[in-house]
């Protein structure tokens, strides 16, 4: 049986590990807007910001030197980086705002150009591109208009126009933050898409695991328990005039319910214990004697004919051989008036053939059946990439007739 889903961002199987996602990339992948705040990542860009921006004046005497407004400004814009997460738009405008206020207050160039970056990082990885690009722009835009028209009326005094050649490493700035963004919001996108199908996958796996056990209960179940209702049916019948007769009927019963159990617990333990192999091996065609036996037991006569030369089967095909032919004979126990039944296999080369006839006619009797007999051998039959004929002959009787495309199991 399918392993049970692991935890996500920590099972072996996740998406992020197995593609060597680092630390970093797990965090950004599985962080929603409601997480908490980024305390350690803002202080340590505030601590940066105004140490780098420190010696940034030192080496721009030039500009005007950094008061308490200028830090005043620097730790705003830290500030509101805590928000980030949870209000990304209106975070990247302010923080664009902070920052133009900073250059037109004629303080030095510095790490203050961080502040927009990582807002605008932030919008632009939970989907507000839009809003990081209209930021970086008028920040763009800004710094052209302070730098070059309205230099002479901001501080410091005595200010020239900035040189059009600083204009080339600021676009290739703003280009490195979007082109980072974007490579992150792509690769943050195919992370949670891989995520989506991992989880898909895996309840896909566990339907198919549900649907087989369902199967498997019900083959076992419906075949047993349809013998014991017909040998109960016959020891209640004779238990006064025939009593001998009876009591070989609940020998019967005794029998089909303990293999019954059997096979009930051999399915039991694979749930139980995902992944190891079964303790006994799954039934194939080489217990057609047995199906034989049980269904004399129940009153039916049973003629088998094989053709072709027989060839070791896979386990997945010889199980689904087995378990149509079972559901077949029980159908002619519930339904048929016929108290005989053929049973033809026939190895072709790559495909198995089974055909189970009975003269019929249908008493429409049920004897606990489910109606789900016929949808389960299509789904075996399917599985395997075969199919399924069942309905009336012309003479009145009923066939069901399946093909099994099959490989012969290897030996070494």
């Amino acid at each position: 049986m399918a392993d049970m889903e692991e935890q996500r961002g920590q099972g072996p199987g996740d998406p992020l590990r197995a593609r060597g996602g680092p630390p970093w990339a797990l965090r950004w992948a599985d962080r929603e807007p409601g997480d908490g705040l980024p305390w350690r990542s803002t202080l340590l860009l505030a601590v940066f910001v105004m140490v780098g921006s420190g010696f940034a004046a030192r080496n721009q005497p030039d500009r005007e030197s950094l008061d308490a407004l200028g830090r005043g400004l620097l730790l705003l814009g830290s500030a509101l980086l805590l928000l980030r997460h949870r209000h990304p738009v209106p975070v990247v405008f302010a923080t664009s705002a902070v920052t133009l206020g900073y250059f037109a207050a004629g303080y030095p160039y510095g790490p203050v150009f961080l502040l927009v970056a990582v807002a605008c990082f932030a919008a632009i990885v939970q989907g507000h591109r839009r809003a990081a690009w209209w930021a970086l722009g008028l920040v763009w835009a800004g710094h052209l208009l302070i730098a070059h028209w309205l230099y002479a009326h901001l501080p410091p005094d005595g200010d020239s126009a900035a040189p059009w050649g600083q204009e080339i490493p600021v676009a290739c700035f703003v280009i490195a933050i979007l082109a980072a963004s974007e490579l992150v919001r792509v690769r943050r996108e195919q992370w949670a898409q891989q995520r989506a199908e991992r989880a898909a996958a895996e309840r896909r796996r566990a339907d198919e695991q549900r649907l087989r056990i369902a199967r498997e209960l019900h083959d076992v179940l419906a075949h047993s328990i349809s013998v014991i209702n017909v040998q109960a049916g016959v020891g209640l019948a004779l238990l006064d005039s025939d009593p001998e007769q009876a009591r070989a009927a609940l020998t019967t019963i005794k029998a089909a319910s303990k293999e019954a159990l059997g096979e009930v617990r051999q399915v039991l333990d694979t749930l139980r214990a995902p992944g190891e192999a079964p303790r006994t091996p799954a039934p194939g065609l080489d217990r057609l004697p047995e199906l034989v036996e049980q269904a004399a037991s129940a009153g039916l006569t049973v003629e088998t004919t094989t053709e072709g030369a027989p060839v070791a089967l896979p386990p997945g095909a010889d199980l689904a051989a087995f378990r149509i032919v079972q559901e077949a004979l029980t159908n002619v126990v519930r339904h048929s008036g016929s108290r005989a039944a053929r049973v033809t296999i026939r190895y072709l080369p790559g495909v198995l053939e089974l055909r189970v006839d009975d003269d019929g006619p249908a008493t429409g009797g049920d004897a606990g059946g489910s109606g789900n007999g016929l949808a389960g051998m299509r789904e075996r039959a399917g599985g395997l990439g075969g199919t399924i004929e069942a309905g009336t002959r012309e003479d009145g009787g009923f066939r069901v007739r399946a093909v099994l495309p099959v490989r012969p199991k290897e030996t070494p």
